[in-house]
């Protein structure tokens, strides 16, 4: 590689940063309550593609009473929260502003180990007691927003 291409994607990689980081303390300092909003479930349904999740979420019983990002956002310290929100959040924004999110949304590898975390995080006590190799999920089909509540009479 050539060192004005490698300069050139590190120059990208530092507008990137930057570019986060500014959107995260805009969120933090600026209107009051932004952050606050962005961390809401109806903030996560709102786009039209999450309708199906967001139904799924506020029939799910216990777990309604809980955010969004309390499952798919990293929760083990701060900092690492708010790089995940970051990131993922402006992977949300440009794949939906692009129209590359498919009807059928599906989480990521990343994605699917930051939830079991969380189900590991909360969950600690009944985790010490069970086989924790598997997906939660893989037991606890419900749990899936494909299969919760009203939404489990909609999907096969």
């Amino acid at each position: 590689m050539s060192p004005s291409r490698k300069a050139r994607i590190l120059l990208y990689v530092v507008i990137g940063v930057a570019l986060v980081a500014v959107l995260k303390l805009f969120m933090l300092f600026g209107p009051p309550g932004l952050y606050a909003k962005t961390e809401s479930p109806e903030f996560c349904g709102s786009c039209h593609v999450m309708d199906m999740e967001y139904e799924a979420w506020f029939h799910s019983g216990k777990h309604s009473k809980i955010k969004c990002v309390d499952c798919h956002l990293p929760n083990d310290t701060l900092p690492r929260h708010l790089v995940w929100k970051g990131i993922d959040g402006m992977k949300d924004v440009a794949a939906f502003h692009t129209g590359r999110v498919s009807e059928d949304i599906r989480i990521s590898d990343h994605g699917a180990r930051v939830v079991q975390e969380n189900c590991q995080r909360c969950h600690a006590e009944t985790m010490a007691r069970i086989n924790d190799e598997r997906r939660c999920w893989d037991c606890h089909r419900r749990i899936s927003h494909k299969r919760t509540g009203t939404i489990a009479t909609w999907t096969p």
